[in-house]
């Protein structure tokens, strides 16, 4: 990567950070593109070489941050060896569940918005080439098992629905009931989930 290009992706990441760190800290409707740009230390041009408006950063950070998220629960996967679809679908739930515990910002920034930031993005945009794509990955975790199910996409959508309404409620409001209560249930319903789409 040349000096140029390290400079712009250093630049588009002081804008994310900073971006992330006020829409957390003030909200995105208080929050201004003056205060990204000042904070971050660049030029207000800067911010719209990547960005159309303070709407398209965040609809980008909700798909970056997901991203993220699903990219250490994968690397984690991979490093504790787990086999078989359904148990490796499992630990990625408990792992993206354990992180957003941690870290309740993160959580109430991409709250219900979890799907959209899987499906329709993992910044797909020629700035962007590198992250990590959790679609593909779950791609090649179907191919690598020995099963087959009628719409993987449908399944898997249906999956990251109920993980993303869910836990934002049963941590943030601790509604119906707090996490650790509700995780067995999570997990017979997304059992139950799989064997709907698995073809027998």
């Amino acid at each position: 990567m040349g000096k140029l290009e390290n400079n712009k992706r250093m630049k588009q990441s002081a804008l994310y950070s900073t971006a992330f760190e006020l829409f957390t800290k003030n909200g995105i409707h208080k929050t201004t593109i003056s205060d990204i740009v000042n904070k971050a230390g660049v030029a207000k041009g800067t911010f719209y070489l990547y960005f159309k408006d303070k709407y398209d950063i965040k609809n980008k950070l909700i798909s970056k941050k997901t991203g993220e998220l699903f990219f250490k629960a994968h690397n984690l996967l991979i490093k504790k060896k787990i086999k078989g679809l359904n148990n490796q679908v499992h630990f990625i739930v408990d792992a993206v569940i354990n992180q957003l515990e941690k870290d309740t910002a993160l959580l109430f920034f991409i709250s219900k918005n979890l799907s959209w930031g899987v499906f329709k993005g993992a910044i797909n945009d020629e700035n962007n080439t590198e992250d990590y794509n959790f679609y593909k990955a779950y791609l090649n975790l179907l191919e690598e098992s020995n099963e087959n199910f009628s719409n993987p996409e449908l399944m898997l959508f249906t999956i990251i629905e109920l993980v993303g309404a869910t836990s934002y409620s049963c941590i943030s409001h601790k509604q119906p009931v707090d996490m650790k209560s509700y995780r067995p249930y999570l997990h017979n319903t997304i059992d139950a989930i799989m064997n709907s789409f698995l073809v027998k």
